[in-house]
């Protein structure tokens, strides 16, 4: 309870000074989730934070205020990037898209997300391992099996089963001279 009662006064004595502190250094559309970062921050480093919280909060802002324009620049040339994709027109280019899009959505939900982590966010099985709160070990079989069952859809005539073992028996198919 004397945590939160800490909390609670210091919430009182920062929130305005910091709300003025962003609103002088950031657009209006941030200055809410900026403060809302800052006092994140103070909750849970509360046991860190000095009698005099005020300038322990400016500079936990800034801190935000810098991950915020981080995300705000990511954000801008990622909308650069796509803007400067080009736009296949109607009736132009080849198939390969609509043919991948519609492999997808034949597949399920499971590995439809572990296909797009792998290949459109660039993420190795370690790292989807982590965002699908699974082992590594688990994310590498799971993401072969998906790819695979991803290039059988992509490449319906294109099986395992004429390679390697025949499953209907070691005699299918010889004659009886060559047997």
């Amino acid at each position: 309870m004397a945590r939160r009662a800490r909390f609670e006064r210091l919430f009182t004595d920062v929130y305005e000074p910091l709300q003025r502190f962003v609103r002088r250094r950031a657009d209006a559309a941030v200055v809410d989730d900026v403060v809302a970062d800052t006092l994140l921050v103070l909750w849970r480093r509360l046991d860190d934070v000095p009698e005099a919280a005020l300038p322990w909060c400016y500079g936990t802002a800034r801190r935000c205020l810098a991950n915020a324009w981080r995300a705000d620049e990511r954000r801008n040339r990622l909308t650069r990037r796509v803007a400067n994709e080009p736009v296949p027109i109607d009736g132009e280019g080849d198939d390969t898209d609509a043919d991948l899009i519609a492999a997808l959505e034949e597949l399920s939900a499971e590995d439809r997300e572990i296909v797009r982590l792998w290949a459109w966010e660039q993420l190795a099985p370690r790292e989807i391992a982590v965002v699908l709160a699974i082992s590594p070990n688990a994310a590498s079989i799971r993401l072969h099996r998906a790819k695979r069952r991803l290039a059988d859809l992509l490449e319906p005539g294109k099986d395992g089963a004429s390679a390697g073992h025949n499953p209907a028996g070691d005699h299918a198919g010889r004659t009886e001279e060559g047997a």
